[in-house]
């Protein structure tokens, strides 16, 4: 009796064994299957498009350097200033672009995290595919990176990117290393091609008055200002605005300090604001990171205690 217990133990323990295993080669060969799916397709999109001087990866993407740029290749230790477009290789579904009026950035040692508050999500995807296409790349340079959707979203996609798809990502990069050459180029450009003249303050503002104040009060940090604002991006999308608010220049983002203090009650102005003396590399509640911001303010009363 008790060998025969034994056996049936034994027995049992092996029958679970093997089931076991067969579950573990049965997802181990889904998994292989969903790398050589991703892997014919992408060689069929390549060949069917003709696509140039693709380069191959041995982790399993591909990239293409479709600008070099001008200067040094990027180093793992420089920032860098870019933006992305994240399309569906398949079918062209655009899911993610970065805003025109803003711009991301990091150092290119770190650009294997992706994170974009499009997807709906907190998560860190962990794409060192970018980093290897910047890492080819010249200041002003960009490229196209085809990913096997195991290196990008996986099995289980982001926001609006579904289950297992392969992407299309597009990556340009800056050809300025630092964001307050940029900006400032983003706003001289939106200058002219809005035949606006204004004036650059010292501190990197540049500022227009439609409407020369009457008062007399002096405007200082200290003031107590009551403003008709609406605050823009250089695409023109609206992000706040007030017909009466009130607020000392400490308490507001540090464009308006600087630039304030130059005019009188009753003036109105229009401001443009470098992202460093906005909302910087945080952003704040629908303002992105890096964005550049275009305020008309009409100064409606000032008082000094």
């Amino acid at each position: 009796m008790h060998n025969k217990n034994l056996m049936y133990k034994t027995f049992t323990y092996l029958v679970v064994l093997f089931m076991v295993l067969t579950l573990f080669t049965s997802c181990k060969k889904e998994y292989e299957k969903i790398e050589d799916i991703d892997e014919t397709q992408i060689k069929n999109y390549i060949s069917k498009n003709n696509l140039q001087n693709v380069k191959s990866d041995p982790s399993g993407f591909y990239y293409q350097i479709t600008e070099p740029g001008t200067g040094d290749l990027f180093t793992n230790t420089d920032f860098v200033l870019y933006d992305v477009t994240v399309k569906s290789l398949m079918n062209g579904t655009q899911y993610l672009q970065s805003p025109t009026y803003a711009n991301l950035g990091n150092y290119v040692g770190y650009l294997n995290s992706f994170f974009n508050s499009s997807l709906s999500t907190s998560i860190y995807y962990n794409i060192p595919a970018i980093r290897t296409a910047v890492l080819s790349l010249k200041p002003g340079g960009s490229a196209r990176i085809l990913l096997p959707s195991y290196l990008a979203f996986g099995k289980n996609g982001a926001g609006p990117i579904p289950s297992n798809e392969i992407i299309d990502l597009y990556i340009k990069t800056s050809a300025f290393r630092k964001q307050d050459e940029l900006d400032d180029d983003k706003i001289i450009k939106f200058l002219a091609a809005n035949q606006i003249t204004a004036i650059k303050h010292s501190s990197g503002v540049y500022y227009q008055e439609i409407t020369q104040g009457t008062g007399t009060d002096v405007i200082d940090e200290h003031s107590s200002l009551v403003v008709k604002y609406s605050g823009r991006f250089l695409d023109g999308t609206q992000f706040d605005s007030s017909d009466s608010y009130t607020a000392k220049l400490l308490e507001v983002v540090k464009g308006w300090g600087e630039v304030l203090p130059l005019f009188k009650k009753g003036s109105k102005v229009r401001i443009f604001i470098p992202s460093g003396l906005g909302y910087g590399t945080s952003g704040y509640g629908s303002v992105p990171p890096n964005a550049v911001l275009d305020f008309t303010i009409e100064i409606t009363n000032v008082t000094n205690s």
